[in-house]
């Protein structure tokens, strides 16, 4: 199973303060309270990741609720798998993650994004960076 990378706890995290800012400058959001939690520990333990599975269900609710928000998939339409290659040249994916792509789990889809935005050599990244702006295309 794939884990969650703190990046993504933290984008969680700001989106809540953005959704749910602190009324007296002290009180939390308890989806925030939870994911703080989370962070808290493991920036504690040095830890890059966290699996899913270990995360308490408020915070694992708070990050699953972030994640909807999020487009689902770095598809743009321009698929070159299906024309054979292993490595999509639209969006990053390999064939096997564009094929099973919809039987991933969130912390799976979300490690796919995070590797093909820091390889950022997909044509979602450059030539067509416009089409990767918005929401994925199916697929």
């Amino acid at each position: 199973m794939s884990a969650i990378h703190i990046t993504d706890i933290e984008a969680a995290i700001n989106h809540w303060r953005a959704r749910a800012p602190s009324p007296d400058g002290v009180a939390l959001a308890p989806e925030l309270g939870a994911l703080a939690q989370v962070y808290g520990r493991m920036v504690f333990a040095r830890a890059e990741a966290i699996d899913p599975e270990r995360l308490p269900p408020p915070a694992l609710a708070a990050w699953l609720a972030w994640y909807q928000t999020q487009p689902d998939t770095p598809c743009i339409a321009i698929c070159s798998t299906s024309q054979g290659d292993d490595w999509c040249k639209g969006c990053g994916r390999s064939f096997a993650e564009v094929q099973h792509w919809l039987s991933m789990s969130p912390a799976a889809k979300r490690a796919v994004w995070r590797r093909i935005t820091r390889e950022g050599r997909a044509l979602r990244f450059t030539r067509y960076a416009e089409r990767g702006a918005g929401q994925g295309a199916a697929g």
